[in-house]
């Protein structure tokens, strides 16, 4: 059974680490181009700043699912606390039953125990999860598009 909960980011960091070039190998774009190298130093300014949840599910005490995301009020609407997800993943074992609609449903607890009135988070096009964050109340609101300008 995976049970979820908030971990601090500097605890539960350099073991989410390994399971980064999975997630990464299955979403990204432009890989030939852009290697994994995540920026740490921003996420641990972020989290000093208060700014960072992490929510990790954990089977067997193993990470099998996480969602990082970062609470501050929104850019254009500094009255309105706002969740902008960063990244979630489920490993693709788990992911034949209700790992991602429990998930969701802790994350959203948090969110509303913490005071967020707002949340965002992205499907990509070419792994979509959108059915999954439908499923859990989510609104599609917004289509980005990549281009890259590089060499």
């Amino acid at each position: 059974m995976i049970t979820f909960a908030v971990e601090p980011y500097r605890d539960v960091i350099e073991e989410l680490k390994p399971l980064f070039p999975g997630h990464w190998d299955e979403l990204a774009l432009n890989k030939d181009k852009v290697p994994l190298d995540p920026r740490y130093e921003v996420y641990e300014a972020k989290d000093a700043a208060g700014e960072v949840m992490m929510v990790i599910g954990r089977e067997a005490g193993a990470i099998v699912a996480y969602f990082v995301g970062f609470i501050s009020p929104g850019l254009h609407y500094k009255t309105c606390l706002t969740c902008q997800g960063d990244i979630f993943y489920v490993v693709p074992e788990k992911r034949n039953g209700t790992a991602g609609v429990k998930m969701f449903a802790f994350v959203k607890a948090e969110c509303r125990r913490r005071g967020v009135q707002r949340m965002f988070v992205g499907s990509k096009n070419h792994k979509a999860s959108a059915s999954l964050l439908q499923f859990v109340g989510g609104t599609e609101i917004e289509t980005y598009f990549s281009f890259w300008l590089g060499e």
